[in-house]
């Protein structure tokens, strides 16, 4: 397959690409490191919160290890490994400043909106990598070759990995209590709507063609039950 399979801004031939998602996940690591240090280390306006925002941090590196060396098996080019990390960095790091109280003055207590965020992240969480890993056992019994998954969790939208993505970021802007923080899961839904999923689904149809489209006719694209 030619550089014709570049859609969504990503490669979609398949390559190890070992040295570029080892770069990714250094730099991603020392994302974390960075996040336990301002979290831990040193004195904010509200600790306990910039304490549990390091752990998404946590959380979503360990999630990161596992879509980098066991789900992606598409080429990962250095750029989009450099591009990434400097996203991450700018929500990472953004988020624990914001929820830290790095904009106000008093700390402010967990309460029903923060069991609400937590819950979101679980949930945004296990519809991403529980999706994935789904398709993957399926993808590698030998009566998958070649045909198109539309089991599982992806029967349910047909990117329900990007709408647990959505999901997720939503909460864990949420547990920052700063509604500029919003900005970035918009941000990712916008890209998701107009220009990752156009991209893919082009490029799904081309592959796989009158089972995906079969399949793209009857489920909803990315919000179940919405779109």
């Amino acid at each position: 397959m030619s550089s014709s399979a570049t859609t969504g801004g990503v490669d979609r031939v398949h390559d190890r690409s070992v040295a570029a998602k080892l770069i990714f996940a250094a730099l991603h690591g020392s994302l974390v490191g960075l996040s336990l240090w301002l979290a831990f280390a040193l004195d904010w306006t509200d600790p306990a919160r910039a304490k549990l925002l390091a752990a998404c941090v946590v959380l979503y590196f360990l999630r990161h290890l596992i879509t980098l060396f066991v789900l992606l098996r598409r080429k990962v080019e250095l750029s989009e490994a450099l591009g990434l990390s400097a996203f991450m960095a700018l929500f990472e790091i953004g988020f624990l400043l914001l929820g830290a109280g790095i904009l106000r003055d008093t700390a402010i207590p967990f309460g029903g909106m923060d069991m609400l965020a937590l819950g979101l992240v679980a949930l945004g969480s296990y519809l991403n990598t529980g999706s994935e890993l789904q398709r993957m056992f399926w993808k590698n019994r030998p009566e998958a070759k070649g045909r198109c998954y539309t089991g599982g969790l992806f029967k349910h939208s047909m990117h329900i990995n990007y709408f647990g993505d959505m999901v997720l970021f939503a909460g864990w802007a949420l547990l920052t209590t700063a509604w500029v923080a919003f900005a970035v899961p918009l941000f990712m839904t916008v890209g998701f709507i107009f220009f990752h999923i156009p991209g893919l689904d082009a490029y799904l149809s081309k592959r796989y063609g009158a089972e995906f489209d079969a399949y793209a006719a009857k489920t909803a694209k990315l919000i179940p039950l919405v779109y």
